[in-house]
C-alpha cells in the first residue's frame, strides 16, 4: 500500500508529527455514545477509545463511529473490551453502571455501582496513570468519590458532571420563557444531582439584562419554590425548581 501511494502521490513536504488527543470513552450505553459522538463532532479528540464488557455491542457502535469519520476531522476511532487499548488517554470518560430500576433511587444505585467502578477505575489509573477522570455514571456525586477514592489520583483529576445537566435544562427553560437564546442565558443549579439540589441564588442574563437576586422581588413565593415540602421534608427536583422559577420570572 505504502508502495502505490508512493508512485500515485509525489512528497513536496516531509509530513508532520501531530500529538494525538486520546480520550476513552467506558460504557456504549446511550449517554456514552452521545458523548463519544459529542467529543468527535466539536472536534476535542482526535483519538477515541470505546469500552465495554459488550463485545458485540461495542464493535457495532465503534462501525459506526468509524463509517462516518469522513464527515470529521480525520479521528482514529478503537473499540475492546480490553483496558489496555485505552493506554496514555488524557482524559477517560465513565459513563458505565448499572441500570436504575423502577421505583430506584439514585442512592440505592450506589452499591451495585461501586462494585462495577471496582472494576474499571483500577484498570484506567493503570494503564492512563496521567489521565483525568470525568465520572458521569449515577449517582454522580457519590460515585465520583469513589472514583477519587479508588484511583488514588489528586482530587483535582476526579471530575463529576455534577449539576451540568440540571443547569442545562434550567436555561434552557428560562430561554424559552424570556423569548431569549438559551446561550444569552445563564444559570446554576446548585447542590448534588437529583432530587436535593436546586437552591439557586442568582440569575444572570447577557444582552445586558441583569437580574441580581430574584428571589427578593418576592421573598415568600422564591422561598416556597427552594425549601422543603412540609409534608415529605424533601426538596424540589431540578426539573421542578426550573420550571417553577421560570414560570416566576415570566410573570414578574
Amino acid at each position: 500500500m505504502a508502495s502505490l501511494k508512493n508512485k500515485l502521490m509525489n512528497t513536496v513536504i516531509e509530513p508532520m508529527s501531530h500529538g494525538r488527543s486520546k480520550v476513552t470513552v467506558v460504557g456504549v450505553g446511550q449517554v456514552g455514545m452521545a458523548c463519544a459522538f459529542s467529543l468527535l463532532a466539536n472536534g476535542v479528540s482526535n483519538e477515541l477509545v470505546l469500552v465495554d464488557v459488550m463485545a458485540d455491542k461495542l464493535k457495532g457502535e465503534m462501525l459506526d463511529l468509524q463509517h462516518g469519520t469522513a464527515f470529521v476531522k480525520n479521528p482514529k476511532i478503537d473499540a475492546s473490551t480490553d483496558y489496555a487499548a485505552t493506554a496514555n488517554s488524557s482524559v477517560c470518560v465513565v459513563t458505565a453502571g448499572a441500570r436504575q430500576r423502577e421505583g430506584e433511587t439514585r442512592l440505592d444505585l450506589v452499591q451495585r455501582n461501586t462494585d462495577i467502578f471496582k472494576g474499571i477505575i483500577p484498570q484506567l489509573v493503570k494503564y492512563s496513570p496521567d489521565a483525568v477522570l470525568l465520572i458521569v455514571s449515577n449517582p454522580v456525586d457519590i460515585l465520583t468519590y469513589v472514583a477519587w477514592k479508588l484511583s488514588g489520583l489528586p482530587k483535582n483529576r476526579v471530575i463529576g458532571s455534577g449539576t451540568n445537566l440540571d443547569s442545562a435544562r434550567f436555561r434552557f427553560l428560562l430561554s424559552q420563557k424570556l423569548n431569549v437564546a438559551s446561550t444569552s442565558c445563564h444559570g446554576w443549579i446548585i447542590g448534588e444531582h437529583g432530587d436535593t439540589s436546586g437552591k439557586l441564588p442568582k440569575i444572570f442574563l447577557n444582552l445586558h439584562t441583569f437580574m441580581t437576586h430574584v428571589y427578593m422581588t418576592d421573598k415568600n413565593s422564591f422561598l416556597s419554590v427552594i425549601s422543603p415540602r412540609e409534608s415529605r421534608n424533601v426538596p424540589l427536583s431540578a426539573n421542578q425548581i426550573s420550571i417553577a422559577i421560570s414560570h416566576h420570572v415570566k410573570h414578574k
